[in-house]
């Protein structure tokens, strides 16, 4: 027997909530570690939603575990009670947006006022949010942490009442709350399957079964190769012979999800990252994907030593990244660096292969009354 159908108006109920926002700027990440040990944490300052107050508690080594860090949002309104609201947590990017892999969104629990409760009862009943928000290594080996600093944003919307026609009030506990954004990682999980793919890339040895339609749409380089005057004569195989296979594996990865594979964060392993985001930079610049190419570039910036400096110079002159040639440059007003940068393995390439970057250096770092010297040097 069919359940009888409910009719259902769009005008019949009317939900009253209000939103808003608060970021909590973390400056200097390292130290807020060392200060605060686990179960102890730092509490924004007050922000008003929905006719109440709130703070957000920040716990850098954890409210539980050391290996996380914990984010709770706290009602501060001490006579404040049953005050239900949904929230999300989400780290944002050098652009401000958020971070879908490093985003936690719940649709609905009731605050109580701190007078309410007491002990763990009240922690419960107070604040409410993730004590596993991100993994340490996680967020400590992404490109998220700038300076020693990132920013948590925090949405709340508060349910205030919902009405209907008749305008009776009650209560309810249950909000819904559009999640972010999961296209990454439906596209991430049709590269893994290869359902559907069209075209191999056969490189150093390995086969990777990929789409023509989303590589086209990711890369004006692919969209030529494949469906342009640049067409290849077999478009379901292509060989690819001067790149590495986990380069070119990372490179699908970023195409299809617009993230970089999770980094390592192992000291014995943070070199290799490096030097994996110089071949992904090459890469980028090779196949046009812009934001690659400049993520890749940040990386390089906030990793110059005396050991790289010369391989990051060169990148940054042979594949046009200027913020990554100043990098150096400054890096090098140290004349212990610049002792130890001609030193390197990879100076004898930089001399060789870009020897106007050494023309460019010598001139800089001459006094401004060598204007003379600076102007014959730049034109050897």
């Amino acid at each position: 027997m069919a359940a009888p159908k409910r009719n259902l108006s769009a005008a019949a109920i009317v939900v009253d909530a209000e939103e808003g926002s608060y970021l909590l700027k973390i400056d200097g990440y390292s130290r807020t570690k060392v200060l605060l040990q686990t179960g102890k944490c730092a509490i924004s300052t007050r922000f008003s939603v929905g006719g109440h107050d709130w703070a957000l508690e920040f716990y850098p080594n954890g409210y539980e575990s050391a290996d996380f860090v914990s984010v709770y949002l706290l009602l501060d309104s001490a006579d404040a009670k049953d005050v239900t609201a949904s929230f999300a947590f989400s780290v944002l990017d050098k652009d401000g947006e958020p971070v879908p892999s490093f985003s936690r969104t719940h649709s609905g629990h009731t605050f109580q006022g701190k007078s309410s409760a007491w002990g763990c009862y009240q922690k419960k009943k107070t604040a409410w949010g993730y004590c596993d928000f991100v993994k340490k290594t996680d967020l400590e080996g992404s490109v998220h942490l700038i300076n020693d600093c990132f920013t948590i944003r925090c949405d709340v919307t508060v349910m205030k009442e919902i009405r209907s026609q008749e305008q009776h009030k009650r209560k309810c506990n249950r909000l819904v709350v559009v999640p972010p954004s999961n296209l990454h990682r439906h596209l991430g999980d049709l590269l893994k399957s290869t359902d559907g793919a069209d075209v191999v890339f056969h490189v150093g040895g390995e086969k990777f079964p990929a789409h023509r339609t989303v590589l086209a749409a990711r890369s004006s380089v692919f969209k030529a190769k494949l469906f342009g005057s640049m067409k290849e004569k077999i478009v379901d195989i292509i060989e690819i012979f001067d790149m590495e296979s986990d380069v070119f594996k990372s490179l699908l990865h970023f195409i299809y999800t617009d993230s970089l594979p999770e980094q390592t964060t192992h000291d014995g392993e943070a070199h290799d990252d490096v030097v994996m985001a110089g071949h992904l930079l090459v890469a980028a610049d090779r196949y046009n994907i812009e934001r690659l190419k400049l993520i890749c570039e940040e990386m390089l910036c906030n990793h110059i030593d005396s050991t790289i400096v010369a391989t990051s110079f060169t990148l940054a002159e042979q594949h046009g990244c200027h913020e990554l040639k100043e990098a150096c440059f400054e890096f090098l007003a140290s004349p212990s660096n610049l002792e130890a940068m001609v030193t390197s393995d990879g100076y004898e390439h930089l001399k060789s292969s870009c020897p106007s970057v050494l023309r460019e250096m010598i001139a800089r770092f001459l006094p401004p009354e060598l204007k003379a010297a600076k102007d014959i040097i730049m034109t050897i």
